[in-house]
């Protein structure tokens, strides 16, 4: 019978080896943050309202995340209830997303997304304030 005899410090090594390779680190939605290309955006039928999401770890855009939900409204001037429609367009840069709205008058909008991260299982959320300008 052949008796093998393992140091108390080869074993830990070996432990912290198992750790090491089974633990996975996940993100958190907070993570992530949707900015504003342009603050402002000129107000009329046709106004194109561009985004990035951005992870907040790395400083790098987040491409392919699925934005299922838009409201666009103007709660900066107290009428929340006011809001527009909002379509998706299609952009042309990685982790920038556009949309095309109706910013009916001058002022401030405030823009709330909701948005999937692929492998992420939180959602990303997000409330901007942009300026409708002359």
């Amino acid at each position: 019978m052949t008796t093998y005899y393992r140091s108390p410090r080869a074993i830990l090594g070996s432990l912290a080896i198992v750790l090491a390779a089974t633990t996975t680190s996940f993100a958190a939605a907070t993570d992530y943050e949707f900015q504003l290309v342009q603050p402002e955006v000129a107000h009329g039928p046709d106004a194109t309202v561009a985004v990035r999401l951005v992870d907040k770890r790395t400083e790098k855009p987040v491409p392919d995340a699925v934005i299922f939900t838009t409201r666009m409204d103007m709660a900066p001037e107290g009428m929340e209830a006011m809001t527009t429609p909002v379509e998706p367009l299609p952009s042309q840069e990685p982790g920038v997303y556009k949309f095309k709205t109706n910013l009916s008058m001058e002022g401030g909008w405030r823009f709330k997304l909701a948005a999937k991260v692929q492998g992420e299982t939180d959602t990303v959320q997000g409330e901007l304030v942009l300026q409708a300008t002359p």
